[in-house]
């Protein structure tokens, strides 16, 4: 079974958007919020809101708690942006709080609802699984879909908070190991087991759809 051809969403972070310039636009923009500039915390939000709503959305599994949680890690970074000393990229220091935030609401309220991911459509789902949509007629796809989303949720819930972590950054939201690990605080090793603990996880729970 091909993990990646279901977990991955295809919205991975461009290269264009981890580059030097990036990296110092959000540093000057760092540095203007720290001098009690508004309007440029104001950018950043509009800039990082989409992909940090996802990352909290893939962790928590509920559409109006990732809102919420949304908001809290934005006022949680606006509160400790004098923290951020730059030596990394602002990107990890954000998602970093994305994720811990994230952690500490599931635990809080052991929320194991299914993990909703929203991009499991009949195009890339033939291309990962062709031999399964031999024959069948459009209703009998569509039922199938419903069926491999559905397991898919149980068995992204059963993952630790740590495994899961690692999927989504990595696999859902296109992280390199070695971005994660900056996100999390673990060494690229750590990121690279844990997917891969994850990812064998994931083959145990869903074997039916194995061939």
């Amino acid at each position: 079974m091909n993990i990646e051809g279901i977990v991955s969403r295809g919205n991975d972070v461009s290269d264009s958007s981890l580059d030097d310039q990036s990296f110092n636009e959000d540093l000057y923009l760092v540095n203007r919020v720290k001098a009690n500039d508004s309007a440029a915390f104001d950018t950043l939000v509009k800039k990082y809101r989409e992909r940090l709503f996802s990352i909290v959305y893939n962790m928590t599994s509920n559409r109006d708690d990732a809102f919420d949680i949304t908001q809290e890690v934005f006022i949680r970074a606006y509160r400790g942006i004098k923290s951020f000393n730059g030596k990394s990229a602002f990107f990890t220091w954000l998602y970093r709080i994305a994720i811990n935030t994230s952690i500490t609401q599931i635990n809080k309220t052991r929320l194991r609802r299914f993990f909703s991911l929203e991009i499991l459509d009949e195009e890339n789902t033939q291309k990962a699984y062709p031999e399964y949509f031999v024959g069948m007629d459009d209703s009998s796809k569509s039922l199938f879909l419903k069926e491999l989303q559905e397991n898919l949720n149980v068995a992204l819930q059963k993952l630790s908070n740590k495994h899961r972590s690692v999927v989504v950054l990595c696999e859902i939201e296109g992280l390199s190991s070695l971005q994660a690990a900056s996100v999390l605080k673990c060494s690229e090793g750590t990121v690279r087991s844990r997917l891969h603990y994850a990812k064998e996880q994931l083959k145990s729970y869903l074997q039916n759809y194995l061939r």
